[in-house]
């Protein structure tokens, strides 16, 4: 599984059940849509340290890189490179 589908996938499992939705898109809002809050966020962050061996440092806390799927992909692909 690829990095886009493993985000996808806790997302839907941890947050989408929140609404009435299906699916969520790569590129929508995750923020203004309000399917993440702030305690959601820091639930995912918690989830991409563990899952991909990364460490996202208070400062890379900030809304852009969570706003979206791609956003997050982008986020942890630039970890895992480091």
């Amino acid at each position: 599984m690829d990095v886009e589908m493993i985000v996808k996938d806790f997302i839907e499992k941890h947050f989408l059940y929140r609404k009435d939705e299906k699916n969520i898109s790569s590129d929508e809002s995750l923020l203004n849509s309000g399917l993440i809050d702030s305690t959601g966020i820091f639930e995912l962050i918690s989830f991409l340290e563990k899952e991909f061996n990364i460490e996202v440092r208070d400062e890379e806390v900030v809304p852009d890189n969570f706003e979206t799927i791609n956003n997050i992909v982008q986020l942890v692909n630039l970890k895992r490179n480091k």
